[in-house]
């Protein structure tokens, strides 16, 4: 009854063993695939005054989670913009924001910087369309925008 007890007992410690290691095997190859990237957004009115703006960030490819969004370069736009937090899911994100100050940003200015976390080996593609951009009293002005990936503002 000794030996059938212990070689139970044996088996269940090796068992264990080789599960334990497994499972650490697979946490740091996923903790391999995962890294942190901003991704700058930049809006250019052009010789118009920036009041507010509204657009649609998603991932087209890759795997991402969005995990912070920050304020734009100018003053008018110095706190981070308006996003809904439930609405993250699925690697895509509306944000807006408006400013009523009298010293408004013209020409090419980053808007918002995203924190993302990038799972996996494929680099993200992403499609970002501007909804709309206006002025001071609320026109609509024609405006581009486009993104730049990394640590650079």
């Amino acid at each position: 009854m000794r030996i059938i007890t212990l070689t139970v007992l044996i088996s269940a410690c090796l068992t264990a063993a080789v599960l334990a290691h497994q499972s650490d095997e697979y946490e740091t190859d996923v903790r391999q695939k995962v890294r942190f990237a901003p991704l700058h957004i930049y809006l250019d009115s052009g010789n118009r005054a920036l009041a507010a703006y509204q657009f649609e960030l998603k991932a087209v490819a890759g795997q991402i989670e969005i995990v912070g969004v920050e304020n734009g370069e100018h003053p008018a736009f110095g706190e981070p913009p308006y996003y809904d937090k439930a609405a993250l899911a699925g690697g895509r994100i509306i944000i807006a924001a408006f400013s009523t100050d009298k010293d408004l940003p013209k020409g090419r200015t980053r808007i918002a910087t995203i924190q993302l976390r990038i799972i996996g080996d494929a680099e993200p593609r992403y499609e970002l369309e501007l909804t709309v951009a206006a002025d001071a009293d609320g026109n609509e002005i024609p405006a581009k925008i486009t993104y730049e990936k990394g640590e650079q503002k």
